[in-house]
């Protein structure tokens, strides 16, 4: 095992010197040891406190963890530990990349932090956590070295990714990739302010994060790792979850869903919610209050696949001319912020309320010995709730969930949209589906808007990017080299459609997620995104491709407003072009940030077009993708 043969495995000098010189180290067995660790290795104990002495401030508590009857819930004394830092990473390296380099950003060379963080571990009882970034079988072996009393952040990963046993640790374990913890360097050297230092080297990824919260470490630290090693072998993780959509007559229709945190990512996982009556609500009106419902007797059985990092590894793909991806966690990060009442959304609440294991929550208050419940969240100050409440789930305890690679029929991307009036004009002018040429589709993911009202980050500008695939955040190299392996990944896919998807609001009504598990169900009962001329028509704005011109699930028509905005009168035209120019803006004011000299000749035929404010034949000319289906008419019959 690794306590006794650390020295004769392949690790780093600086990681047996730890080990060998630190108070004790633990390699933890399962899962379950781990969950009591994060108790303070008490099964008796119901609330354990992760504390640290900080210099000039004493003992600080940053997280307590409370013992429930369906797992542990963490909360965090700071409301600005529960959302992730969006601009919390930074590089420490030599190599190629477009993000802030530590020394420029702290006026000192990281070697210095580096050599503190390593005599403040060698302080710690620690865990050793060895893991799989991506999975065994195309995944990477990564190593977590963590504080013994922040177990619960240990738990979090080991359930993210694939946890090795310690007793089955083989001594021809190297990590690639080595993520070391220190939580009280926030306060000494970085303000309080989460940060994530990144060391790319030959053979081995580094990284420090010095904060907690397991989303911009445990979580897109692990999506960086993986994002990394692609960019040196050619191939993409892309942010997105995957998920099979099988019809009431039997028809699969498998729809990969990107987006930006908050764009509805494991939204398009679950079933669609409904009213006590059993109609849907497709939205109310903010200016009218309006409401409007639509009966759905059957829905679409779901298949997951993937929650939100779907691995597109070479060795998936075969010669289908479709994307082929399946997962790159073993868990999923799932927000429940939209859980607000019992009764919101019964299948994640059962499987949240009575779980087949202990789950690890976030952000949930919850009582000692109670069932934690995902719609009571903790709140950052009184009367208002934290936007951010998380489950770590499993993928073992995801009823119907798949394991195999699955070929993709529809990408699609999702955007969380503003209200959108004549008097108050925003970008919210999409309809409730958009059928994208791969050229637009391209853009669409470079800008990869943060989108209204993002309850997954600590930002709060009006609208901002995240650029290249929506996964630009936990990236270190190079947007134009992601931007080119974007480009090339939709060239080699021609038979997987692209479609954009509104979450939040459609002009002036308020629609929650309606509008993307709507475009599920009449994607899936139509077999996919190709559609007759007289289905769909070139929307208003030349960025959002085509717009529908009616659209029909089981008898039942969604009303036309819904599907051209301009037709609301709350919105109008004018309103319409004054939010189609904000888009035009946006992607006018992130685009030119793309055009290096290594970016893809056809890409910056794209780019060029869209700065010149070109049309949708424009885009579909400079890739061009069969959206029409052509009608076969029988001859008429001669009596």
């Amino acid at each position: 095992m690794l306590e006794r043969h650390f020295q004769d495995m392949s690790l780093p000098v600086e990681v047996k010197d730890l080990l060998a010189n630190c108070p004790g180290y633990i390699v933890p067995r399962d899962r379950s040891t781990l969950f009591d660790l994060a108790m303070g290795g008490d099964q008796t104990a119901d609330v354990f406190e992760v504390s640290y002495d900080v210099a000039d401030r004493g003992v600080v508590v940053e997280a307590t963890v409370t013992r429930c009857k369906n797992g542990l819930s963490v909360n965090y004394t700071e409301a600005y530990m529960r959302r992730r830092e969006p601009n919390c990473l930074v590089v420490a390296d030599d190599q190629p990349s477009d993000k802030p380099r530590y020394a420029d950003r702290f006026g000192e060379t990281f070697e210095v932090l580096r050599a503190e963080t390593f005599a403040w571990l060698k302080q710690q009882e620690l865990i050793v956590l060895p893991l799989y970034t991506g999975g065994r079988d195309l995944g990477y072996p990564t190593m977590l070295i963590c504080p013994k009393n922040a177990a619960f952040f240990c738990g979090a990963l080991a359930d993210l990714q694939e946890m090795l046993p310690g007793q089955n640790v083989p001594l021809d374990f190297a990590p690639q990739a080595i993520l070391y913890i220190a939580p009280p360097f926030r306060h000494t050297h970085f303000g309080g302010k989460q940060v994530v230092v990144h060391s790319r080297h030959d053979g081995l990824h580094e990284i420090f994060a010095y904060n907690l919260y397991p989303g911009p470490s445990a979580k897109k630290g692990a999506y960086g790792v993986l994002i990394h090693q692609g960019e040196q072998e050619g191939w993409l993780t892309a942010h997105a979850s995957t998920v099979q959509v099988v019809t009431p007559y039997d028809n699969v229709v498998t729809i990969l869903h990107e987006g930006a945190s908050g764009g509805g990512k494991s939204e398009m996982l679950e079933p669609i919610h409904r009213e006590l009556d059993g109609l849907v609500l497709l939205g109310r009106n903010l200016v009218t209050g309006e409401r409007r419902t639509l009966s759905l007797a059957r829905t679409c059985d779901l298949r997951p696949v993937s929650d939100d990092m779907a691995l597109c590894h070479p060795s998936l793909q075969g010669a289908g001319d479709r994307l082929v991806v399946m997962d790159a966690e073993n868990a999923w990060f799932l927000r429940f912020n939209h859980i607000t009442h019992y009764g919101t959304d019964p299948y994640w609440e059962g499987l949240c309320c009575h779980p087949a294991e202990p789950l690890l929550m976030l952000n949930i208050d919850a009582q000692p010995g109670s069932t934690a419940l995902i719609w009571e969240h903790i709140q950052d100050e009184p009367g208002i709730p934290c936007p951010n409440p998380r489950v770590v789930m499993p993928r073992r305890l995801v009823p119907n969930v798949v394991d195999d690679p699955v070929p993709v029929d529809v990408r699609s991307f999702g955007i969380r949209t503003p209200p959108s009036t004549r008097e108050h004009p925003n970008y919210g002018i999409l309809g409730l589906l958009h059928i994208l040429p791969p050229a637009l589709a391209w853009l669409w993911r470079l800008v990869a808007p943060r989108g209204h009202a993002n309850p997954s980050i600590t930002e709060s500008e009006h609208m901002s990017s995240e650029g290249v695939g929506s996964f630009w955040p936990f990236a270190t190299g190079r947007r134009v080299t992601q931007a080119n392996l974007l480009l090339r990944q939709i060239q080699q896919t021609p038979r997987t459609r692209h479609i954009l998807v509104p979450n939040q609001h459609i002009g002036a009504w308020e629609m929650g997620f309606t509008p993307q598990w709507l475009a599920r169900e009449y994607l899936a009962r139509r077999g996919g995104a190709r559609f007759r001329r007289d289905q769909i028509a070139p929307a208003r704005c030349p960025l959002l491709g085509y717009a529908m011109r009616s659209m029909q699930i089981e008898g039942t028509a969604v009303p036309h407003w819904f599907l051209e905005t301009q037709t609301q009168p709350e919105l109008g035209e004018e309103g319409y072009d004054a939010g189609a120019e904000l888009l035009y803006q946006f992607f006018l004011r992130e685009l030119p940030q793309y055009l290096e000299s290594d970016l893809d000749p056809l890409g910056r035929h794209i780019i060029k077009c869209c700065l010149g404010k070109g049309t949708l034949g424009d885009y579909e000319s400079l890739l061009p993708q069969d959206v029409f289906v052509e009608e076969h008419r029988l001859p008429l019959r001669r009596r």
